[in-house]
């Protein structure tokens, strides 16, 4: 058991919130506002995880805080000798087993090979002949309008891996894909150059909310916020006003660009999702100890 003084707790405390703030606290204002952002939004929809449970800081398992009496009204910390900390009991086996499954994913795509190239296609497949009025992001123009991105999906091979995009495909898109993804294939077909399978390293990381230290959702959701902002300046919107410029992956220049990007994306995703296969081992062997 690890004790941590209540001063180094609450520093630790202050900077992760300082830290989010600068997330959470824009979201908490367009939606005062009704304002709708095309990028940013999805962080919050797609991923559940509420701006207040990104600010909460908790510092994982195997941590006792002196003098964190304020932690006894959160699910699963329980008083010790040394201080408040997690207790090995709050880890039911439900949540056992949502450990397992995280570790079984993770590991399983940490042992692939990037792919890359597939250009965010899913992102022009999810518009493929369409009309104006069924546009995902309404009021943002289509770079290259509904004909151009048609051609876009025509005229490049997609291969996306990902359930989660390709269930948004539109019907005329999905025999266009490589391969016909379904939610049971998920352990099998997720590979670390996939952008979306970037970005779900967050989406792990809060899953196993509170056993996992705070900082390291944070990082998770950071650098998921970067992969999105690429995710969206590749795909058919014209986002200029919102200051993001195109990566065109309608040309040669463009493609490499993408390329170049996803994989320093998958770099740096592959460093968090060990931290996090890590982290779950972790757990699953902290969890047969007694606090």
């Amino acid at each position: 058991m690890i004790v941590l003084a209540e001063q180094d707790w609450r520093t630790r405390q202050a900077a992760h919130r300082a830290r989010v703030s600068r997330w959470t606290q824009p979201h908490r204002q367009r939606q005062h506002q009704h304002r709708k952002h095309p990028v940013l939004d999805f962080l919050w929809t797609y991923y559940s995880f509420r701006p207040a449970r990104l600010e909460r800081w908790q510092p994982g398992i195997g941590v006792a805080l002196a003098g964190g009496q304020e932690f006894r009204h959160r699910r699963g910390f329980v008083d010790t000798p040394d201080g408040v900390a997690l207790d090995p009991a709050a880890l039911t086996e439900k949540r056992r087993s949502s450990t397992e499954f995280v570790l079984g994913l993770l590991t399983a795509t940490a042992s692939r090979k990037a792919r890359l190239g597939c250009f965010g296609l899913h992102e022009w497949a999810m518009l493929y002949r369409t009309r104006p009025t069924d546009v995902r992001h309404t009021g943002w123009p289509l770079r290259l309008g509904h004909a151009g991105t048609d051609e876009v999906v025509e005229s490049l091979p997609i291969s996306c891996t990902h359930y989660d995009a390709f269930r948004f495909f539109t019907p005329q898109a999905r025999p266009l894909n490589a391969v016909q993804p379904e939610r049971a294939d998920q352990v099998r077909l997720e590979q670390p150059g996939c952008l979306h399978a970037g970005m779900d390293v967050f989406k792990w990381a809060y899953k196993l909310d509170p056993f996992v230290p705070a900082e390291l959702v944070a990082d998770c959701f950071e650098l998921a916020v970067r992969i999105r902002e690429l995710d969206m300046r590749a795909s058919p919107y014209d986002l200029r006003d919102l200051g993001y410029e195109p990566v065109a992956i309608e040309t040669p220049e463009g493609r490499a660009e993408y390329v170049r990007q996803q994989r320093d994306f998958a770099a740096e995703a592959g460093v968090l999702r060990q931290r996090l296969i890590d982290t779950c081992r972790e757990i699953l062997a902290w969890a047969r100890q007694p606090v």
